[in-house]
């Protein structure tokens, strides 16, 4: 039975506006089945090696946070723990029933149609899901997306109108962590910027922490 009142994160923001409308929180959940090539958060591809949060937890903190659109369901990969993110959910919109929900997923949306019940129920709590696997060879300078091949799939009429509006890339945005630590979120609008912050930072003696944005 799937695993519904515990999730592996790699990492969560509470504020972030690249990575969907408005102003979200972020989780990224640690592990994803898939292996795409010159993903650029390989650290959350392990199954092993996150942090485990009730869904209790998470719930608390998502309801207090104050002026959010909703939150941004990336990794990894969200689907591979599409019973326990249900839940969230479920327990969120329970005191903030207009809480917006958008995820990334490797996955086409007909091959989460036709998946499981888990996925399939996470499906229909979502109001936006960027879809598809990331290839670096079609890489574009998109909203919220990493390749052309990946699509924004408007699940209710809540963000509907996104598909009408510029598609150019929203940029990526620098966190400082409470330990004093840097970190990024967003889509790179071009290949290598990981590696270009991290050599420019380091030559003024920051060190970038391994958590990074969404690509594939």
């Amino acid at each position: 039975m799937a695993e519904v009142n515990r999730l592996s994160l790699a990492r969560r923001l509470d504020r972030c506006t690249v990575l969907g409308p408005g102003v979200r929180a972020v989780i990224w959940v640690q592990g994803c089945p898939l292996r795409c090539r010159g993903c650029v958060a390989s650290e959350t591809l392990p199954f092993e090696g996150g942090t485990e949060h009730t869904v209790t937890e998470l719930a608390d903190w998502l309801c207090g946070l104050p002026d959010i659109e909703g939150v941004t369901l990336s990794g990894g990969e969200p689907f591979a723990q599409a019973a326990g993110l249900a839940a969230l959910l479920d327990r969120v919109r329970e005191r903030r029933p207009d809480f917006g929900a958008m995820a990334y997923s490797g996955f086409r949306y007909e091959a989460l149609r036709r998946g499981g019940p888990d996925r399939r129920a996470l499906l229909r709590r979502l109001d936006l899901l960027v879809d598809g696997p990331y290839v670096a060879s079609r890489r574009h300078g998109l909203r919220w997306r990493g390749s052309s091949n990946q699509r924004l799939v408007a699940l209710t009429g809540r963000y509907a109108h996104v598909g009408t509006e510029p598609d150019t890339s929203a940029g990526v945005e620098l966190s400082v962590e409470a330990d004093g630590s840097l970190s990024w979120a967003g889509v790179p609008p071009a290949p290598g910027f990981r590696e270009g912050l991290e050599e420019r930072l380091a030559e003024r003696g920051f060190v970038l922490r391994a958590e990074a944005g969404r690509e594939a």
